[in-house]
């Protein structure tokens, strides 16, 4: 990182809990990277294996909480004011850009002046399964606009500070910190641009019990951001369309070692955020702030 006796255009945000096996990989791709004015602000949520010890190998401020009061809108929000700079950029302690660009990619969609937030491209690592990939594709073209339902993601995205300082992250729910920001931002034509040159690696071959987690949390907060209850019908038909589009997917590619655990997988998936999504709906509607159930579901399933 260049010196610099001004402060620095960007800093960047990383979230970290038990990363060793990838975060020195992060780290090293962000110190190499061409755009260089930027400061770095690490904060660790009660990592327990070697994430603080590589961290610290590193320039960067680190800031350590206690797990338990890890909710990713406050923390983010958190961190966000105890930072400077004019653009605020995410990065993942689990996601590697690939090329030395993609920081200065990213930064450069702020030249023009109606930009207020942007997010990269995100291809699959090696060992993903292939629903990951199918869902990666379908989310992270290479030539095209990300799909309209997909507004910003967070494991490499940033932000103009005046942005945030209009609409700061939502803290009511556990998860979906960047689809809430997303949604507000498509409310009320703000921009956010898709940069697939800024690229990088970032996924997850979740398991059925992580799957059921992260849907669930991400259930719960959609009923704060877009607001009702789910269907049991609407859960039928999703599960149904999901497993078809999977089935698709793996038989065009000849892949046939997966098929059977398909239907299984995009129910729990589904399940999983029906519950939430209803469990959120009811807090939504007692007005009730307690926001421990939902990072208990997703927690306790990442131990």
């Amino acid at each position: 990182m260049q010196a610099n006796s001004q402060q620095p255009r960007v800093c960047v945000i990383m979230r970290t809990k038990n990363s060793d096996w990838v975060i020195d990989r992060a780290l090293s791709a962000l110190f190499s990277q061409t755009f260089t004015d930027f400061e770095l602000t690490v904060v660790d949520s009660g990592s327990t294996d070697r994430t603080l010890d590589i961290v610290r190998r590193y320039p960067c401020r680190l800031i350590e909480i206690e797990a338990a009061d890890y909710y990713p809108g406050a923390v983010l929000n958190s961190a966000i004011e105890q930072t400077t700079g004019d653009i605020v950029v995410f990065q993942n302690s689990d996601t590697v850009p690939l090329t030395q660009h993609a920081l200065s990619h990213l930064v450069a969609a702020f030249d023009a002046p109606d930009v207020q937030a942007a997010f990269g491209r995100q291809i699959p690592r090696p060992e993903a399964v292939d629903w990951v990939r199918k869902d990666y594709d379908s989310s992270f073209p290479a030539n095209e606009p990300a799909p309209p339902w997909l507004t910003l993601s967070l494991p490499f995205a940033a932000m103009r500070r005046t942005a945030w300082e209009c609409h700061s992250f939502y803290e009511d729910a556990w998860a979906s910190e960047d689809t809430e920001w997303g949604h507000w931002a498509k409310q009320n034509g703000v921009v956010i641009r898709y940069v697939p040159e800024a690229l990088v690696m970032h996924s997850h071959n979740y398991s059925l019990r992580q799957i059921y987690g992260r849907r669930f949390v991400e259930g719960e907060a959609d009923s704060f951001i877009y607001h009702g209850g789910d269907s049991s019908l609407r859960m039928l038909r999703r599960t149904l369309s999901s497993s078809a589009g999977d089935l698709k997917y793996q038989l065009a590619r000849g892949k046939f070692g997966d098929l059977f655990n398909v239907p299984l997988r995009r129910l729990v998936y589904q399940w999983a955020y029906f519950r939430g999504r209803n469990f959120g709906n009811r807090r939504a509607l007692k007005n009730d702030t307690d926001r421990k159930t939902g990072q208990k579901a997703v927690l306790s399933r990442y131990e």
